[in-house]
C-alpha cells in the first residue's frame, strides 16, 4: 500500500506505515492548536484518531512505533515525554523532561 499524504495543514514529517493505514506527524509550524499535528489515516483516507496532547498549548515533534506494536512514543516541544495506543491515539502516560 502506498497512498500520498495531503496534510491536513502544513508538512508531513514523518509516515509510519501500520496495519490500520499510517501514522502522520505534521509540522508544528502554524499548525492549529485546536488539532493535533499527529493522527492515523485508515486505508480508505479518512482520519482514525488524532492524538491526544498532554498539553492543549503544544504540539508533537517525535514520534516511533514501540516494539510492542501496541504502543506509540511521542515526544512535544513543551518537553513531555509520552506514551500513545495505537489503537485510538489516546495517551496512556506522560511525564516532563525539562
Amino acid at each position: 500500500m502506498n497512498m500520498d499524504v495531503n496534510p491536513l495543514h502544513t508538512k508531513v514529517e514523518k509516515v509510519i506505515q501500520v496495519s490500520a493505514g499510517m501514522i502522520i506527524l505534521e509540522s508544528a509550524i502554524k499548525f492549529p492548536y485546536s488539532e493535533s499535528n499527529l493522527y492515523l489515516i485508515g486505508l480508505d483516507g479518512k482520519i482514525i484518531w488524532q492524538a491526544e496532547k498532554p498539553d492543549p498549548n503544544t504540539f508533537f515533534t517525535r514520534v516511533k512505533l514501540n516494539e510492542d506494536g501496541y504502543t506509540l512514543s511521542a515526544y512535544t516541544l513543551n518537553g513531555h515525554a509520552c506514551e500513545l495506543e495505537l489503537k485510538s491515539g489516546k495517551l496512556i502516560s506522560f511525564t516532563t523532561f525539562r
